[in-house]
């Protein structure tokens, strides 16, 4: 079925057709309605191709990412492609896998293909080079802040988000928290513990064990280093833990040593992967990175770019606290 078909069985000109599916002004809202049911009687679905040549949009974009396979990239693309499908948009994946010839060809095949705009996901919250000189459509970048000021990023907020762990501990009247994360290299894990810091200042509390215990993203060093916290400093009484996989490990060791969770001792993981936290024994409460909603506020963002407006700069997004039975009030006063 044609243009010509539907206005055909309207009644109208081409012209008009054409004005009425595309919601232009000029149409009456009685002949407008004609068009749409002679429309939607002929199964007609309007040329994608010859639009995108008409308006120079192929209201497509690419999203350019190094680690598809990892744990953050995918609910990120979920809330992408959830905007992008509210606007009738579609969107190219690529994954570079942290190659940097591999990601040069997939720029030069997205832009061989005319997309509108680049979302770059990066692989960690951290700083990356900007690849804004080679792509000569709009970008963002997420979950990675360009070294560029002049780009506009969207990240998790990790200190606000430790900020949230530990004024839940707090509040539950827990004095003694100790911190086990991963490797001091990570930017995220470093913000975690500047929000960490501030909370336990405003409060006058301490420490416990006197620094974080620095590491690997996994259950085996959270089950070691909880073992070093209480013999360091056996008056624990909350750990906060840089990821969940961690928060796993630190549970299995306190369970060994006899204390219970979250009586004598309450965790609190990140992430919010619910394969670890909600299996957990006890569930975790965790904080929740809101990693669908970054890829949607990308999203917001490209689209505005789009429309002429260029932002810069970083934009950090909170994250929530999802509070499960790993937690609950200290047993002391």
């Amino acid at each position: 079925m044609t243009l010509s078909d539907v206005a055909r069985l309207a009644g109208v000109s081409v012209a008009t057709a054409s004005k009425a599916l595309n919601a232009r002004a000029q149409v009456a809202p009685a002949t407008r309605q004609r068009v749409l049911q002679a429309a939607a009687e002929l199964s007609f679905q309007p040329n994608a191709l010859a639009r995108g040549l008409i308006s120079g949009r192929t209201r497509t974009i690419g999203l350019l990412t190094d680690e598809l396979a990892g744990r953050f990239s995918i609910p990120i693309l979920l809330g992408a492609e959830n905007a992008l499908g509210n606007e009738q948009m579609s969107v190219l994946l690529c994954d570079a896998r942290g190659d940097a010839i591999r990601r040069q060809h997939y720029i030069r095949t997205l832009l061989a293909r005319q997309v509108d705009g680049f979302i770059i996901v990066g692989d960690s919250n951290d700083v990356r080079p900007s690849l804004t000189p080679d792509i000569p459509v709009p970008v963002v970048y997420v979950y990675g802040e360009s070294t560029d000021p002049s780009d506009l990023s969207v990240l998790a907020d990790d200190e606000g988000g430790a900020r949230l762990a530990i004024e839940h501990l707090v509040a539950l009247r827990r004095r003694r928290i100790g911190h086990i994360t991963g490797p001091q290299s990570y930017r995220a894990a470093r913000d975690r513990v500047v929000g960490l810091r501030k909370v336990l200042a405003e409060h006058g509390l301490p420490l416990a064990g006197h620094e974080p215990l620095y590491g690997e993203w996994s259950q085996r060093w959270g089950r070691h280093a909880a073992r070093t916290l209480i013999a360091t400093d056996p008056t624990v009484d909350a750990i906060f833990c840089g990821n969940d996989q961690i928060a796993a490990g630190v549970t299995e060791t306190l369970h060994d040593l006899g204390r219970r969770v979250p009586d004598d001792v309450a965790v609190v993981g990140y992430d919010n992967w619910e394969v670890i936290s909600a299996d957990c024994r006890p569930p975790l409460t965790t904080v929740d990175l809101n990693l669908q909603h970054l890829g949607a506020t990308a999203v917001t963002h490209l689209f505005a770019a789009l429309d002429g407006r260029r932002p810069s700069g970083v934009i950090r997004q909170p994250c929530r606290l999802v509070v499960r039975e790993s937690t609950g009030p200290a047993a002391h006063p």
